[in-house]
C-alpha cells in the first residue's frame, strides 16, 4: 500500500515516521483492495484533550475511510485511528459482498 505522511506545524523524526509506516503495513492485511492511504499528522493548542491529532484517509474502490483521533501522543492517535479504520473496514466489506 502507497502511504503518504504529512506532519503539519512540525517535523516528524525517523521513529515516528517508521512507527506509522509499520502500523499501516499491518492495516494492509484487512485492507487487500486498498489503492493507498494518507496520514496527516498535526499539532492543536488544546493540550486539555491532547493536542495530537491523527487523521487517516484510506483510499477503496469507490468510497474513501476516514478515521481521525485526537491524543496526548502522536502513537496513540495513530493507533486509536486505525482500530476505528478496522471497524469501518469491517462494514465496507459487508456492504460490497452483499
Amino acid at each position: 500500500m502507497n502511504v503518504q505522511i504529512q506532519s503539519v506545524k512540525f517535523d516528524a523524526d525517523k521513529r515516528l515516521v517508521e512507527f506509522v509506516n509499520a502500523k499501516m503495513a499491518k492495516l494492509d492485511r484487512f485492507a487487500e483492495r486498498s489503492t493507498g492511504a494518507e496520514v496527516i499528522l498535526k499539532l492543536d493548542k488544546d493540550p486539555e484533550k491532547g493536542n495530537k491529532i491523527a487523521t487517516i484517509t484510506l483510499h477503496m474502490p469507490g468510497d474513501d475511510l476516514v478515521a481521525c483521533d485526537q491524543s496526548k501522543s502522536f502513537e496513540e492517535a495513530v493507533d486509536k485511528a486505525i482500530d476505528a479504520l478496522k471497524r469501518q473496514l469491517d462494514k465496507f466489506k459487508g456492504k460490497t459482498e452483499n
